[in-house]
């Protein structure tokens, strides 16, 4: 995590110097929406719960499959940085649970919802590095059932706020798109799994590539 943060503050600072040290005026290149189609796994570290005389006592999440539909703006661009306004939308539809006692639901959805502000570095070269901070809502939706079986106690639905911060990598195939690989952080508060493990916020990493359509306007 204090990586992933030095490595987004380097790139925003490096974003916000090239703004100020460029001469030319904003030019349209006629590209400024995208609508970006991502596909990943999200990745939680396990949690342990105390109490318990179990060998293992730890949560295990599942990595679920996951998907992120991204829509940006492109607010202003120079030769060296550019600033875009998006809004990633990242859907895991379901990580599984696992733990030696059928206290916990079987598994969960996630949403998460965080508009942000992306710098591109060198938004014209065929390979552009970017960071993205923001912030928004997640809802987690829990199953129903218990992990072995019989009805969940607990909540099924619970609501959270959720902070951004993601870096990744644009490669150009063509003047309308561009291949994208990213990693996004959502920090959040933590599903209703009717346990107790020490901490109210969880990191949610998600780790996905795909295709980044870039157009004129609707």
């Amino acid at each position: 995590m204090r990586l992933l943060t030095t490595f987004a503050s380097l790139i925003i600072l490096l974003g916000t110097a090239a703004f100020a040290a460029a001469q030319e005026t904003y030019v349209n290149y006629g590209q400024r929406n995208e609508i970006g189609g991502i596909i990943g796994r999200v990745f939680i570290s396990n949690e342990g719960v105390n109490g318990t005389d179990l060998t293992d006592s730890n949560i295990h999440f599942g990595k679920g499959l996951s998907f992120d539909a991204t829509y940006g703006f492109l607010f202003l661009t120079r030769r060296k940085a550019a600033l875009t306004v998006e809004l990633p939308f990242v859907y895991d539809r379901k990580t599984t649970l696992y733990f030696g006692l059928n206290v916990v639901p079987a598994s969960y959805s996630s949403i998460f919802f965080t508009p942000a502000a992306r710098v591109n570095l060198l938004p014209r070269e065929w390979l552009s590095p970017w960071a993205s901070v923001g912030g928004g809502l997640a809802h987690f939706g829990e199953s129903s059932t218990l992990i072995f079986g019989g009805p969940n106690p607990g909540h099924t639905s619970t609501d959270t706020s959720a902070l951004e911060l993601g870096v990744g990598a644009d490669v150009q195939i063509s003047r309308r798109f561009t291949v994208r690989g990213e990693v996004r952080d959502f920090y959040t508060g933590i599903p209703d799994l009717n346990v107790g493990y020490g901490k109210s916020r969880q990191h949610n990493y998600f780790v996905g590539g795909g295709l980044v359509w870039h157009f004129r306007q609707f």
